[in-house]
């Protein structure tokens, strides 16, 4: 990857895209990284390029962020659970390369996997946040996610139990009542 700048990115910089199979080694990159800092995910086993390309299940969209140096940041969602009245929520995760962190590339993701979470048909998304990930939580709530409650030692993380916060938001396009009884 390129060097970047040492300066928050300028909007155009920054150009989010449908992720294919072929930036899945960027995506490990980027995804490792989040592992290896052990800040925002319980996942501790590093992830390989054929790893990610299972996420692209025609479903779920997965978007990534490239600026001058390459791709910078992922958007990706996931089934919420398998059960048919769960299949209009989706789970999203959002990761920064780390000299892209704090730089306006997470937000760029987050507001291109909302658009296409919405064109997917999802009615809404959901995440799971550590606690003490500051960042992520003003991203999220800037993003328009709402905070709905604290799961209690939800996993343990190198041996220590986490909580986390849960937050979503609604996609009110694909909001619709339900047909009547």
């Amino acid at each position: 990857m390129a060097a970047l700048p040492d300066r928050e990115f300028a909007p155009q910089e920054l150009r989010p895209r449908p992720a294919r199979r072929a930036d899945a080694a960027p995506i490990a990159r980027i995804y490792n990284q989040g592992i290896e800092d052990r800040v925002a995910t319980f996942e501790t086993r590093l992830r390989t390029p054929a790893d990610i390309e299972a996420w692209f299940d025609g479903v779920h969209p997965v978007i990534v962020v490239e600026s001058q140096a390459g791709i910078v940041a992922f958007a990706a969602t996931s089934v919420y659970r398998p059960r048919d009245c769960y299949a209009g929520i989706a789970e999203v995760s959002l990761y920064v390369e780390r000299s892209a962190r704090r730089r306006g590339a997470g937000m760029v993701a987050m507001q291109a996997i909302i658009e296409a979470g919405e064109k997917a048909g999802f009615w809404k998304l959901l995440s799971r946040v550590f606690l003490d990930n500051q960042a992520s939580r003003r991203m999220i709530a800037r993003a328009g996610f709402r905070e709905v409650g604290i799961y209690e030692k939800h996993g343990q993380l190198d041996g220590v139990w986490r909580d986390v916060l849960i937050v979503e938001r609604l996609l009110p396009a694909n909001l619709r009542d339900p047909k009547p009884l």
